[in-house]
């Protein structure tokens, strides 16, 4: 699931007429990067949800993501649809509620459309040589737990991070922690990205009805928050590349 429903107020004015994920980055629009990754990945479709100006999203990529080096070569192939098709599904939470949802509510909205295993990433941050591995989704699934994140080093604009980590061992998967204020211990910041199990988003970690048919706008850390202090979550570090995209002077950096 891609996460493009945010209005980005700071980001304004650029995103008054252009939702944030279509900005542009090193000549791509910004959700283009996580795309093209996602087929890389081997990924079999993508779910975005959408509400400030979601139409344009849609006249962007409508209901499949072919990379422009493959447009003509995909003319010559025979029945390979799978290695150069990503396709798209949207859930419109404008259309249907007026406005975005958050990101919890957001991806309950969505739940009938995705797997058991899905992941979910942010249609605002930069990290071109992230890897949506099959690999990290076996383990996953293998571990039982109900997700796993990616965080990162702390940016300027987040110093204090957000979630601690725990080794537990070579035989069981480092855990995510909720870290009360007072803890010393290193927190990192959550990249946005991260698998998780259809389970979270149902009793008795989440309360929104399937399908979120009434619209109930709810965060995603209260979720992740409640499954860590029952050690349910785990993530690992990545240092690769990782922008958030937040205002017009990281976009203009990026692109310089």
């Amino acid at each position: 699931m891609l996460l493009a429903a945010g209005r980005g107020e700071r980001m304004r004015p650029l995103t008054d007429a252009c939702p944030k994920p279509l900005l542009q980055v090193q000549g791509k629009p910004l959700m283009q990067w996580h795309l093209e990754a996602l087929l890389r990945g081997g990924c079999p479709k993508v779910v975005v949800n959408t509400a400030w100006l979601g139409d344009a999203i849609v006249q962007r990529f409508n209901d499949e993501f072919v990379p422009e080096s493959l447009l003509n070569k995909r003319k010559q192939l025979f029945n390979s649809e799978q290695s150069t098709v990503l396709p798209i599904i949207y859930s419109h939470e404008g259309r249907d509620f007026g406005g975005a949802l958050e990101t919890a509510g957001g991806i309950a909205r969505a739940s009938p459309l995705l797997d058991d295993v899905f992941w979910v990433l942010a249609g605002d941050v930069f990290t071109p040589s992230f890897e949506f591995s099959p690999r990290a989704v076996a383990q996953f699934m293998a571990s039982g737990l109900l997700a796993h994140l990616w965080l990162v080093p702390n940016p300027a604009h987040n110093p204090g991070g957000d979630f601690g980590l725990q080794d537990m061992g070579h035989s069981q998967p480092t855990l995510a922690l909720n870290l009360p204020k007072a803890d010393p211990r290193p927190r990192y910041t959550y990249s946005t990205i991260g698998l998780f199990r259809g389970a979270l988003f149902e009793p008795p970690w989440c309360d929104i009805p399937t399908g979120n048919p009434q619209g109930i706008k709810a965060p995603l850390a209260t979720l992740l928050r409640r499954a860590m202090d029952n050690q349910q979550v785990s993530a690992e570090l990545y240092t690769g590349a990782w922008v958030d995209v937040g205002t017009p002077e990281r976009l203009a950096e990026l692109n310089a």
